[in-house]
């Protein structure tokens, strides 16, 4: 299947703008996790989202995703999205990325800050469809100083539906189902996308 057209960018803008002024950057829920030595808390993520180059992280290591033992896509160079109350989301340069594996199935999902995301199955040398495995942003909103247009055709994986790795340590879901951060023993939450989150 082709990829849908993009809505206009403009017209998606004015429609997300709502979104974008509704979160109250002062709220914190109860229950914060203890932050220890090299670990980070998802609550000192900013919101808009910060894009964070994998190569200045602590020991700056390998991010990797695999299908049935297949290495989909592999990098140290990845760009990660950092947002409030999620974990990080890394998103692969096409080049490190094993592209013809991936096909748009239609699907499409709209960030207010980061525009409109196409989504892709990995479909393996045999046959085997892994479906809505991957995202992208063909053409992300570049009004804002975070600089998303630098993802612009770079991909992101779902941890719930293919093996994802930074470094040895496989990566975890984020709850819920609908986010794509990758959970890892570093990361300290809670982290949205449970019940009772919605508005986190």
């Amino acid at each position: 299947m082709s990829a849908p057209p993009l809505p206009d960018k403009r017209a998606l803008l004015a429609r997300v703008a709502p979104a974008r002024g509704a979160w109250d950057a002062r709220f914190r829920p109860p229950g914060l996790e203890p932050v220890g030595p090299g670990e980070e808390s998802v609550w000192d993520y900013p919101r808009p989202p910060a894009l964070v180059s994998a190569t200045a992280e602590p020991g700056a290591p390998e991010y990797r995703v695999e299908a049935d033992g297949h290495v989909v896509a592999r990098s140290g160079a990845v760009l990660l999205v950092k947002e409030t109350a999620g974990a990080p989301v890394p998103y692969f340069p096409p080049g490190s990325v094993r592209t013809e594996w991936l096909v748009a199935n239609g699907g499409m999902s709209v960030c207010e800050w980061k525009g409109a995301a196409l989504a892709y199955d990995c479909v393996l040398p045999d046959g085997t469809c892994v479906t809505d495995a991957a995202w992208s942003y063909p053409d992300p909103f570049d009004d804002l100083a975070e600089g998303y247009a630098a993802i612009a055709g770079w991909f992101a994986f779902y941890p719930a539906r293919l093996a994802c790795f930074v470094g040895e340590e496989r990566a975890r879901p984020q709850p819920g189902g609908l986010y794509g951060g990758w959970v890892t023993d570093r990361i300290r939450g809670p982290i949205k996308g449970g019940p009772r989150t919605q508005g986190w």
